[in-house]
């Protein structure tokens, strides 16, 4: 059976020198023979025609419908189409699309800042911190305290909003989800101002030339009162897309503390959840529901990373490593239980 994550996994013992190399070493190896590594152009140029043909018909079918209850169902499922460009944006990012560095860019600004409205720059930094550190307290951006604090140690040293929701963070979680698309526009925006970002300007414009287009063709298409609930809609389950396609990549799994000595391999596996995917999954969760070989290989194409995930999962049983696979509902449950403990010590006081 899997280990469960209920309580963290105890690091693994530092490994011993192989003649053949780190134990990472030996897994790429047998990544590369497998040539799971390469670039498969045809499985993206199908994956961003369907997208963009369902990003287009969707803004043709809100003209199309007019005045209709139908628009929120439209809402709905147009949320699900930005979230697929998201999910494009961060393969992208990760250099799985294109092998060189400005196609990536250019690519990656069209599609998150012009097409979805979010930052390219400011998420790519913020991603990239988070694969370096996987739920480090202290390094990954993912598991910084903020509104919502995601350790028993954060709680205890939570004061105001934070200390209010901590308490009820396993009943808050999915709310709080429904305000994560504007916290996206939000934070793209304050980022133009951020050092770390190469072209402040370029992004800037894609940003409000989205925005207008998205606002105006909303308003041109819908009255007023129709308009306010089909951007409600679409921004709300925006944000739960999203929320329910990250949450279980990290969330409830090993929090790595500063005096925890873990190589690069096991870093990354210990602190990773894998859910076991299908064609439907893997379409929805972007591959991400393969989340310990992608955190092993960023620049892994989507479709390769089922067949690293056997190859992944054999390599740890021998290397005695714990791999942790679930299912997507039991991946869920998991989540909430560790959001519910997170609290403990906040209603412990009461």
């Amino acid at each position: 059976m899997s280990p469960q994550p209920t309580s963290a996994p105890a690091p693994a013992a530092p490994p011993r020198r192989d003649p053949d190399g780190s134990d990472f070493a030996q897994l790429t190896r047998r990544m590369v023979e497998e040539g799971l590594l390469e670039r498969r152009h045809g499985y993206y140029a199908v994956r961003f025609g369907v997208t963009l043909a369902a990003f287009a018909g969707g803004w043709y079918a809100l003209f199309a419908l007019g005045d209709s209850r139908l628009q929120l169902a439209l809402a709905a499922a147009m949320a699900v189409v930005f979230g697929q460009l998201g999910l494009l944006a961060h393969d992208l990012a990760h250099r799985q699309v294109f092998g060189g560095r400005r196609g990536s860019e250019i690519g990656g600004r069209i599609v998150a800042n012009l097409l979805m409205g979010m930052s390219y720059g400011w998420w790519m930094n913020k991603h990239t911190r988070h694969h370096a550190n996987p739920n480090h307290e202290g390094r990954d951006p993912d598991v910084a305290p903020d509104i919502v604090v995601w350790s028993q140690q954060q709680a205890r040293q939570a004061r105001g909003v934070p200390r209010f929701i901590g308490r009820r963070l396993a009943y808050l979680f999915v709310p709080l989800l429904l305000l994560e698309g504007l916290n996206l526009s939000y934070n793209s925006f304050r980022a133009l101002r951020s050092p770390y970002l190469k072209r402040p300007r370029l992004e800037g414009a894609l940003l409000v030339l989205h925005f207008a287009a998205y606002f105006g063709a909303v308003l041109a298409a819908l009255p007023a009162g129709r308009a306010v609930a089909f951007l409600a809609v679409h921004q709300a389950l925006l944000g739960v897309y999203l929320g329910f396609v990250f949450a279980p990549n990290h969330k409830g799994m090993l929090m790595v503390t500063p005096e925890m000595r873990l190589d690069f391999l096991r870093r990354q596996v210990l602190t990773s959840r894998n859910v076991r995917g299908n064609p439907v999954l893997d379409t929805l969760m972007g591959g991400l529901n393969y989340q310990v070989e992608h955190h092993l290989f960023p620049s892994m194409p989507t479709p390769a990373l089922p067949r690293a995930a056997r190859i992944t999962r054999r390599f740890c049983a021998e290397k005695g490593i714990p791999y942790h696979e679930t299912g997507l509902l039991r991946s869920y449950r998991e989540i909430f239980a560790h959001l519910h403990r997170t609290g403990e010590p906040l209603r412990a006081e009461h």
